[in-house]
């Protein structure tokens, strides 16, 4: 046999070879994780629930998953151990203050001014005016014009409704 066909072989055993390794790298940091929980602990199962740790066996977790509820949970079924700022932010709702890391909500603590920016636009009473008018606003007439009478076709009624032709019906 040449080297030429043994080397697709060759190339397919190193990465099953690789491929093992790597999974079973993964599986003995799942074993650790699940080893170092400890009572209180917040923990997620495999199914997607969130629980604190209660009490740590060799092949089971008793999970407090609230206020009476007691689980108990095979020590596989841990899909992860959660450090406590996030297991607060998920469960409790609880965020972390990382107000120093925050961008402002204003422009006004980047430049030197005092006052915010909200309070500038604020000091004017006036409304703007944008030259929309709605259809049942009459247009204010000036004080020395007289009214004028509504601009209405000759003969036409405003309480008059329009006359029904044949096949028309009342009936809504």
């Amino acid at each position: 046999m040449s080297l030429v066909t043994l080397l697709p072989f060759i190339v397919l055993i190193g990465a099953m070879f690789l491929m093992t390794r790597s999974a079973k790298k993964k599986q003995q940091q799942a074993v650790d994780m699940r080893n170092q929980m400890q009572p209180g602990s917040g923990v997620r199962t495999i199914g997607g629930m969130y629980a604190t740790v209660k009490e740590v066996n060799e092949d089971t977790v008793l999970l407090d998953a609230g206020p009476g509820v007691d689980l108990l949970f095979a020590k596989n079924s841990i899909g992860a151990v959660l450090s406590d700022d996030e297991y607060n932010r998920i469960v409790h709702g609880i965020e972390h203050d990382l107000k120093s890391d925050l961008v402002p909500d204003d422009a006004s603590s980047l430049t030197k001014t005092d006052e915010p920016a909200d309070d500038a636009a604020a000091s004017d009473d006036k409304p703007v005016d944008l030259g929309k008018k709605d259809a049942d606003d009459k247009p204010s007439t000036p004080a020395g014009a007289k009214d004028e009478a509504p601009s209405t076709p000759a003969g036409a009624k405003a309480d008059e409704e329009p006359k029904k032709t044949d096949g028309e019906s009342d009936a809504k």
